[in-house]
């Protein structure tokens, strides 16, 4: 991994356990597979969202907001950071989240210390601090995958390069906040309760995907929850509390993974396969190479007439 901030994915175990390394309690996220406003009412209570999305990277830079309105006056009255780095914007989006909760939700010592520090700063210092704290850095880069084909080059995107963006909305002082570190300023999207944010939040995504080509549906959504076992606990819930168990294990499991580069490893099997093949012959071995050249032309093929059939 680079010495800088790494890409993380957006996973709801990732996230979970991101925000409760750095010392959050009691809350989780969840994927939302529709942007339905029954399905997020079901999450609650739920503290916010983080939407991503492909960036429009040939789009020019308006003076306005697309949706919305700049309420350059609301960064004195919450937390909101500009984003000056690389592949940070995730922990940014959960960062701009998690520390416009506190009240609601127990931030930890050091988030609180953190955002205490950077109070008074204009957004530009707030995310040069950001982007400079080691334990925020440290923590981020943990759920990064192991890879040894890092691409350690800083480049200008292109319109031909698929570039993903992090964003948070939530609900804060009776407005709904878009917090995007691109954006000059948080975006106003109108009067919103807490109460309120499922039929308020859902209508802004739909118009953000609206935006797209029919044929785009590389987005995700995560909403930011109380955690399900503390419900499950105060309800008595025993088959909840064991469903959700089990999947904070798989969490930690498919987390741990991340931290593994296993080309070593598949590089080891392949070598023991190629091994067994030589065994049998070198007339077998050659079949069991030509076939397996077939199969990958033929699956070849097959992509490539998919793809020109939906161009």
């Amino acid at each position: 991994m680079s010495a800088g901030w790494n890409t993380i994915e957006s996973d709801a175990g990732v996230f979970t356990y991101l925000v409760e390394n750095l010392g959050v309690k009691d809350v989780q996220f969840e994927e939302l597979f529709a942007l339905d406003t029954d399905h997020l009412r079901q999450q609650a209570p739920v503290y916010g969202v983080i939407f991503l999305f492909r960036y429009p990277t040939g789009e020019e830079p308006s003076g306005a907001a697309q949706d919305g309105l700049f309420d350059e006056a609301a960064a004195e009255n919450l937390f909101f950071a500009a984003q000056t780095i690389q592949n940070a914007c995730g922990t940014q989006a959960l960062l701009s989240l998690i520390l416009n909760k506190e009240g609601e939700v127990d931030i930890g010592p050091q988030l609180k210390d953190f955002k205490d520090f950077t109070g008074a700063f204009p957004s530009e210092l707030r995310g040069e601090a950001l982007s400079n704290s080691e334990l925020i850095r440290d923590v981020h880069n943990s759920f990064a995958r192991a890879s040894p084909f890092i691409d350690e080059t800083q480049r200008t995107a292109t319109e031909d390069d698929d570039v993903y963006h992090f964003i948070a909305y939530t609900p804060i002082n009776g407005t709904l906040y878009e917090l995007d570190g691109l954006q000059r300023a948080p975006i106003s999207h109108g009067p919103c309760s807490f109460d309120d944010f499922p039929d308020k939040v859902i209508p802004v995504l739909r118009r953000r995907v609206q935006r797209y080509p029919t044929s785009e549906i590389r987005f995700n959504l995560l909403a930011m929850v109380r955690d399900r076992r503390i419900r499950a606990r105060e309800t008595g819930d025993q088959a909840l509390l064991a469903h959700e168990q089990r999947k904070r294990n798989g969490w930690q499991w498919e987390n741990a993974l991340r931290r593994h580069n296993f080309v070593g490893f598949v590089g080891e099997v392949l070598k023991g396969v190629v091994r067994s093949k030589l065994k049998d012959g070198e007339t077998d071995y050659n079949k069991w190479v030509d076939d397996a050249t077939d199969k990958t032309k033929a699956r070849i093929a097959k992509r490539a007439a998919k793809q020109a059939q939906a161009g």
